[in-house]
């Protein structure tokens, strides 16, 4: 997910912030990687949603054969590639269905900001 679009959708870009929203919102394990594409957060979900998956406008779903760098456990701010919510067992992943109103507000809000400018 672009980095504007989760801060959009959050309302705000304070990290702080933003890992308890994305917390409560998508319930899952989540990596922060600031040097991909300006900012990315990647949800972790199944392999399979992305079979499925109709958001790739917004927010890319990647797919088998997809290689992500994932960072130690215990690295959780940065420098570098980091958890924003590691994960608390096993198989803590994010449902899709919970992805899908955050990355649709976040595209929204951003539409509405570019929309009065």
């Amino acid at each position: 997910m672009p980095r504007d679009v989760v801060h959009a959708a959050v309302g705000s870009s304070d990290p702080d912030h933003v890992a308890p929203a994305l917390g409560v919102s998508l319930g899952g394990s989540i990596i922060y990687d600031r040097r991909a594409l300006g900012g990315t957060y990647y949800a972790l979900i199944q392999a399979h949603a992305g079979l499925v998956w109709a958001y790739d406008d917004i927010a890319t779903c990647l797919g088998e054969g997809t290689y992500l760098g994932v960072p130690r456990l215990d690295q959780q701010q940065p420098p570098g590639t980091y958890w924003v919510i590691p994960p608390r067992f096993e198989g803590d992943l994010c449902a899709p269905r919970s992805i899908i109103p955050l990355v649709e507000l976040g595209r929204s809000r951003l539409a509405a900001a570019c929309a009065k400018a």
